[in-house]
């Protein structure tokens, strides 16, 4: 992928993050508990929703980071049970590459294995926010594979943010904005991803206890 395109690309996805995360307003929530809550709006990328989760992580935002950071050989796909492959198709900067992920099969095989490839961008900010800022692309190493169904990422990622006044934990705030692909029912998406992230904050929570321990 063009380098310049790139840049360009994932600092547009960037600044769209920082809106998502910057609007309170117009959120419905849809699940809440733990600590943890998710609400969605209406996508406007596509016809589909937005989701926002938000949740108190116990570890600062390095350590949070070093869990959730999109890595080929990193700690997401040993505890995150929606990831079951990560790979670097190319690496641009030392903070923006384009990736393949993988994921398994869910909602009782109803969902079929997907893959996404995805520009990834990594952000850092001066209060000590590190950031994921991340969507679809196309690449010529990358065609479909035999096997899994091609989602796409519209922009989507997660803040790793520093907690005031409490530097042992993290308020991580994600946003998922995913177009499955496939003939999938509009009521299984609907209450899968809900589902889903609330089970993401759980499982990184005891990946947490784990790198405390």
């Amino acid at each position: 992928m063009d380098p310049t395109l790139a840049a360009q690309m994932s600092e547009e996805v960037a600044e769209k993050m920082l809106q998502y995360r910057r609007d309170s307003s117009s959120w419905k929530i849809c699940r809440e508990g733990n600590g943890v809550s998710v609400s969605w709006r209406p996508s406007v990328e596509f016809p589909g929703n937005l989701y926002r989760g938000e949740g108190v992580v116990l570890g600062t935002p390095e350590e949070v980071w070093e869990c959730v950071k999109p890595v080929a050989g990193g700690l997401r796909v040993k505890w995150d049970e929606n990831v079951n492959g990560f790979e670097v198709i190319q690496s641009i900067t030392d903070t923006l590459c384009v990736s393949r992920t993988s994921t398994p099969s869910a909602a009782m095989k109803l969902i079929s294995p997907r893959d996404f490839v995805d520009l990834v961008l990594i952000r850092k900010y001066e209060d000590g926010t590190i950031s994921s800022n991340a969507t679809h692309v196309e690449h010529p190493l990358c065609p479909p594979k035999p096997g899994f169904v091609r989602g796409f990422n519209h922009p989507c990622g997660c803040f790793c943010e520093p907690v005031p006044g409490e530097p042992g934990k993290t308020n991580l705030v994600t946003f998922f904005q995913t177009d499955l692909s496939g003939y999938l029912p509009k009521s299984v998406v609907d209450s899968f991803f809900p589902r889903s992230m609330a089970g993401f904050y759980s499982n990184l929570q005891k990946a947490m206890k784990q790198f405390h321990d």
